[in-house]
């Protein structure tokens, strides 16, 4: 088993190489952008929200957006044919992302959530400038709670290879938890697990104890889950970490960042009544559908039938 990519930083480091310019947030779009689309929104508020992300990971954030905003539809597409995308290059995972984009909005989504930290940290620049008439809200690896919940200014960041190594993450700490050390740590093999459904059980213990090592080892208080995979292997993570190591992961965070893009824009779903009826919600995904039904009806706890597309 690889444990990839260990690195320790703190607001002392200095960066010997350039770094790229970090993906653009939400409040970094033009207001001539916002203006346009609030006056295009009145015929929109009921498009559903377009989710996607390498595989089933994004379902954790799907599961939280459905719970912040129940009355909205979805569609989530899993890229289930190229997952892991963790181990794959930059321009790989943005031509992916851009075609899934692509495919949502030709479902006529209102709003896309990267449901992918990889993505969100390698291709949403890439996403919002080849589709500039739409919404996209990224994914962050939770490092500025972890930097204000740590006592002893050590933490750690589970993350997919990719993630792990990006100069992006590298920033954020720079930027939220100066003077605190992090350390980051690729663990593929728990993508794997949830792609496989595998969420407990002694081998799925085992080989998260093995993942977490490197980080435990490091005396963390705090662990930051930077891949969507991995908040369903919280149990398990938990429970090795141990009561004195607080797992964070950006899931809530991200779904009332949805909220409140989606209010700012005038794109919330109207209330149609007293009663909260849930929204629809489509499954897609490139690879094996049946497989992919089984995993995500797993995950969500509710039976869903996922769709295959050829994007």
């Amino acid at each position: 088993m690889n444990f990839v990519n260990i690195q320790a930083w703190n607001g002392e480091d200095q960066l010997t190489a350039p770094i790229p310019p970090r993906p653009a947030r939400d409040a970094e779009r033009s207001l001539h952008a916002l203006d346009r689309e609030k006056s295009e929104s009145p015929g929109r508020a009921e498009a559903p929200i377009g989710v996607f992300d390498s595989g089933a990971g994004g379902l954790t954030i799907l599961s939280a957006l459905r719970q912040e905003l129940p009355r909205e539809s979805y569609i989530y597409f899993g890229d289930t044919a190229h997952c892991p995308y963790g181990v794959r290059d930059e321009k790989e995972i943005i031509e992916l992302s851009v075609r899934i984009g692509h495919f949502l909005i030709e479902q006529g989504v209102k709003l896309i959530v990267v449901a992918c930290n990889t993505v969100s940290q390698f291709a949403l620049a890439a996403l919002r400038a080849a589709y500039p008439s739409v919404t996209f809200v990224g994914v962050v690896p939770a490092v500025k709670p972890a930097a204000r919940a740590t006592k002893k200014g050590r933490i750690g960041i589970a993350a997919t290879n990719q993630a792990a190594k990006a100069a992006y993450l590298r920033q954020l700490i720079d930027e939220f938890a100066g003077g605190i050390q992090a350390f980051a740590i690729g663990c593929p093999e728990l993508v794997m697990l949830v792609e496989a459904g595998q969420f407990d059980g002694p081998l799925v213990e085992e080989t998260v104890r093995q993942a977490l090592q490197p980080l435990l080892r490091e005396d963390v208080d705090v662990i930051v889950l930077g891949c969507t995979h991995f908040p369903a292997l919280r149990p398990v993570i938990e429970r090795i970490a141990t009561p004195r190591v607080q797992v964070i992961d950006s899931g809530s965070a991200i779904a009332r960042r949805t909220r409140y893009v989606l209010d700012t824009e005038n794109l919330i779903h109207p209330n149609t009544g007293d009663s909260i009826t849930p929204g629809e919600l489509q499954i897609w995904c490139s690879g094996n559908p049946d497989k992919f039904s089984k995993v995500a009806s797993k995950l969500l706890g509710y039976a869903v039938t996922a769709r295959q597309s050829n994007t």
